[in-house]
């Protein structure tokens, strides 16, 4: 299985990619059992055909990377079904320079392959994108445990044996919903049949009460969670060994430098990851696998490192990197390993295809999670549900509180602004904006999940909330019946609250001619801070083609107001 020439083959579709060659031995082992310390079990009927078979010894104990000035791997020999082709080094942004534009109405091209003896789908960096925001179209978004569900469905509908993998963080803040956001997640991972997970920081700054009954081991299996530095009472896996179509694939996993710096918990024990990965590798090389996989969530350069520091590593699956994964697998130079990268906000799959084949043993290709991939109805029933758990806990069981607004002002709604600034009114009414409760009342798409009981949606669908914060001002919308006068992205969500300046200007409070004119003033906003107000909702996630250059000159001319009557 070791000393290969690396060999790829190049796909092109909405995506390229590059595989990595090796040379699997079949090493058979019975698929039907689980072979644990204390003894083997029945493989579950309703679980994944690709079984983990073995873990040994549990107990042992990046975000924001831009990848600029990090090594960048040699050229090497791509070989297509039409002959070789000349690679070219991917560039900074991780793909080929010169690469060919991919052709829309290409195909899949794993699609093409001839069945693989076992593949592996790699993923990641869920980072609380449990589905698509949706608000620009779902057609211009990726990502979402359905469209992955989807995906590895039709893997397994070729007859595939497939085994699911990811490198860890599927939450990215702290907090009652993302502890149900993280309990959702692993369930859904779990139907769809993943064999390993990794562990993110952001995973690990939840409640840890909160966080080990989910990723403890079952009665009867070891855990999924898998880390090689990463000891919660000795309740995760040090590492597995899975059994796909015969194969044995060896998996661990480590978190990172910068990573193991983000956590503070005394409950968590974290340790460095070459030690870590010294002290499992005896352990799962006796095992004999037919490939080793290590899912670093780590930088780009450390998970280079960690592949040239322990060769028995065929294929290193890292966190690291910003933005789009590369297209190609990266052959690691002064190492036989090969790195994938995942990508960010769980946006795209990695499908490797394992073969019997001594000239061509592995192949690879970079699969985006588009609107290519039809809802999972498992995994909507799934968001369902996890909408439900919001309604139930309220904003109050989920830890929101109102809380004062910067100005000490509270909200009175756009109805009562639009007493005297009609025609700003009138404007607003014929806008979007009026109606931003009602799309996660009755969303256009994805009609069967309602999202007026979820805060990451309510902040910037609502009046009175803050937009990057998710939490509800005192006078601000908390109720779909109580607070419909703050339905829609309202005008206090920009000019501020109007509370003291409506009750300056009916006489209901005392206020001299410069307190009328001073809260005027406060209410207006410049152009200039128009467009700072509307990317606090209309970022980068949510809307990318506002941030193209003059694109909020172009929206402007659709909702611009000015003045009273």
């Amino acid at each position: 299985m070791r000393h290969l020439s690396l060999i790829c083959v190049v796909t092109l579709l909405l995506v390229s990619a590059g595989c990595p060659g090796r040379d699997p031995q079949s090493t058979p082992v019975d698929s039907a059992t689980i072979a644990t310390t204390g003894g083997a079990v029945e493989n579950s009927e309703s679980g994944p055909s690709a079984a983990a078979v073995q873990e040994i010894g549990a107990g042992e104990t990046g975000a924001g990377e831009t990848g600029a000035g990090e090594d960048i791997p040699a050229p090497f020999e791509l070989v297509h079904e039409g002959g070789t082709l000349e690679a070219s080094t991917p560039d900074a942004g991780g793909d080929p320079v010169g690469a060919t534009s991919p052709d829309p109405a290409h195909d899949a091209e794993w699609k093409q392959w001839p069945a693989p003896a076992a593949t592996l789908v790699v993923t990641g960096r869920q980072h609380g994108y449990i589905e698509p925001c949706g608000c620009t179209g779902l057609s211009n978004q990726k990502g979402g445990l359905s469209r992955k569900m989807t995906l590895i469905s039709e893997l397994r509908d070729r007859g595939w044996d497939v085994a699911p993998l990811d490198v860890g963080n599927q939450v990215r803040r702290f907090g009652r919903q993302p502890e149900i956001k993280f309990q959702t997640t692993v369930e859904g991972m779990k139907t769809i049949g993943y064999q390993a997970i990794g562990l993110g920081p952001d995973d690990l700054r939840l409640s840890f009460n909160e966080l080990l009954p989910v990723v403890a081991h079952d009665i009867d299996r070891p855990s999924v969670f898998v880390s090689a530095n990463v000891n919660m009472f000795e309740q995760t896996s040090r590492f597995l060994v899975l059994e796909v179509g015969g194969k044995k694939v060896g998996v661990t996993g480590v978190l990172g430098r910068e990573q193991r710096e983000r956590v503070q918990s005394d409950e968590i024990e974290l340790s460095d990851a070459s030690e870590a990965l010294a002290a499992v590798l005896p352990e799962l090389t006796a095992q004999s696998c037919d490939l080793y996989l290590l899912l670093a969530h780590a930088s780009i350069a450390e998970s280079q490192e960690l592949a040239r520091k322990f060769s028995e590593f065929d294929v290193v699956v890292t966190a690291g990197g910003a933005g789009e994964p590369t297209r190609l697998a990266e052959p690691v130079e002064g190492s036989s390993s090969v790195l994938v990268q995942v990508g960010t906000k769980g946006m795209y799959a990695g499908v490797i295809g394992i073969y019997d084949d001594q000239e061509q043993p592995l192949r690879y290709e970079r699969v985006a999670l588009d609107a290519r991939w039809q809802d999972s109805p498992e995994m909507l029933d799934l968001l369902a549900a996890y909408q439900y758990q919001l309604e139930v806990q309220g904003l109050e069981g989920l830890g929101l509180r109102p809380v004062p607004h910067p100005t000490g002002r509270e909200f009175v709604g756009s109805a009562t602004c639009g007493e005297c600034h009609t025609q700003a009114f009138e404007v607003w009414e014929g806008t979007p904006h009026a109606h931003a409760t009602e799309t996660l009342v009755h969303p256009p798409e994805r009609y069967e999940v309602a999202r007026h009981v979820d805060p990451e949606c309510l902040s910037c669908h609502v009046t009175g909330w803050s937009p990057q914060g998710y939490f509800p001002y005192v006078g601000g919308y908390l109720d779909l019946n109580a607070s419909s006068m703050l339905h829609g992205n309202g005008c206090e969500n920009c000019h501020g609250p109007g509370s003291q300046h409506v009750a300056t200007q009916n006489g209901d409070i005392e206020a001299t001619d410069d307190d009328l004119r001073r809260l005027q003033a406060e209410m207006r906003i410049t152009y200039d801070d128009a467009e700072q107000k509307c990317l606090e909702c209309h970022d980068l996630d949510n809307s990318p083609d506002f941030h193209e250059p003059g694109a909020f000159a172009r929206y402007w001319e659709e909702v611009k107001h000015e003045g009273k009557d």
